[in-house]
């Protein structure tokens, strides 16, 4: 069983940057993403980490501002998020994944272990 603990969300104006942290723990997966969610919309794919290839893929709004990374399997998954818009407002949740196609490497349906999330909020 994966466990997946969030950290780094709080509020920030627009324009300014966040790093979030998720600490990993118990897990043989090959993917990690964040994700996030607005109350009373789905949830949005934001970056995922392919772990084995060290590929990176991101959601079209926040490409070239939002990195996803990991040094090594050991430390904690990171989300540096710069150039911060009112509509990156949001909790955002770490995920893990065993196994899953490529061309899914955003969709939560295929992530089976998820975080408590962190809540990130910009003001303008």
């Amino acid at each position: 069983q994966v466990q997946l603990v969030e950290s780094g969300g709080g509020s920030v104006q627009a324009g300014g940057s966040l790093r979030l942290s998720c600490a990993a723990s118990g897990y043989n997966v090959i993917w990690l993403a964040w994700f996030r969610q607005v109350p009373g919309k789905e949830r949005e794919g934001v970056a995922a980490f392919d772990i084995i290839s060290r590929s990176t893929y991101y959601g079209d709004s926040v490409k070239g501002r939002f990195t996803i990374s990991q040094d090594t399997t050991n430390d904690p998954l990171y989300l540096q998020m710069n150039s911060l818009k009112p509509e990156d407002t949001a909790m955002y949740f770490c995920a893990a994944a065993r196994w899953l196609a490529l061309a899914r490497a955003l969709r939560p349906e295929d992530y089976n272990s998820w975080g408590q999330g962190t809540q990130v909020t910009v003001s303008s």
